[in-house]
C-alpha cells in the first residue's frame, strides 16, 4: 500500500470512528433525556471514543479491511438502556434508536451547508475532505435506518410491521440483509442526499 492510500484509508477510520461515537452519544442523550439513565451511570454519556469503542469491532476489523481492501464493516459497543425506564412508554424506544441516524444526518446537514454556502470552502483539498465527511456520514445514517436487526432501523419500523422485523430476526439473516442492501442500493440514495444538500 503507497502512502496516499495509507493517508486515505487512516482518515477514512477516523471520519468513521468520530461518526460512530457522535451516533451512539446521541442514542445514550435521548436515553436519558427520556428518563432511562443506564448509558449515564455506564458512562456512555460522553463523546470519549474509548468508552464507545469494541476492539473487534471497532478497532482490529475496520482497520485491517479500510488499509487492505478500501472497504469498511464495523461497529462500536452498543449503548446499554432499559425501555422500561423511559417516560414515553409508546414512542420511547424509537426516539432513541432513530436519535442515532438523525445524528449523522445532522452531521452531513450541517457540513455539506457549509459547503454548498462556501463557508467551508478555504480550498479545493479541504472541500474533498469535508464533502467525504458528508458522504460518510449520510452513508452511516442510511445504513442504520436499514430495517434489519441488529440496526437501529428494526426498531424505528418495528411499531410499523414488527410482523416482518420479527421474522427478520429469527431468521438470523438480518445482518447479510443489511449488507446486500448496502451494496446495491445505499449508493444512489446516499448519492441524491448528497447533491441535494451539498448541491454537486
Amino acid at each position: 500500500m503507497d502512502s496516499a492510500s495509507l493517508i486515505s484509508g487512516l482518515f477514512t477510520y477516523i471520519v468513521i470512528i468520530f461518526s460512530a461515537v457522535v451516533h451512539e452519544y446521541a442514542h445514550a442523550w435521548t436515553a436519558n433525556y427520556l428518563g432511562d439513565p443506564t448509558a449515564r451511570l455506564e458512562g456512555r454519556l460522553t463523546l470519549n471514543p474509548l468508552r464507545h469503542l469494541d476492539p473487534l469491532g471497532t478497532v482490529l476489523i475496520p482497520l485491517v479491511l479500510v488499509l487492505t481492501s478500501n472497504i469498511f464493516i464495523g461497529w462500536a459497543k452498543p449503548v446499554p438502556f432499559n425501555p422500561y425506564n423511559l417516560r414515553d412508554q409508546k414512542n420511547g424506544i424509537l426516539k432513541v434508536a432513530i436519535a442515532g441516524p438523525l445524528s449523522n444526518f445532522a452531521i452531513a446537514i450541517v457540513l455539506g451547508l457549509g459547503l454548498r454556502f462556501g463557508l467551508l470552502t478555504t480550498n479545493a483539498e479541504f472541500s474533498v475532505l469535508i464533502a467525504y465527511v458528508v458522504q460518510i456520514n449520510l452513508y452511516l445514517a442510511l445504513f442504520n435506518l436499514i430495517p434489519a436487526p441488529p440496526l437501529d432501523g428494526s426498531k424505528v419500523f418495528y411499531q410499523f410491521f414488527p410482523r416482518a422485523i420479527e421474522s427478520i430476526g429469527r431468521s438470523g439473516l438480518g445482518i447479510f440483509l443489511a449488507l446486500a442492501i448496502a451494496f446495491f442500493v445505499l449508493a444512489p440514495i446516499a448519492q441524491a442526499l448528497f447533491t441535494l444538500i451539498v448541491g454537486a
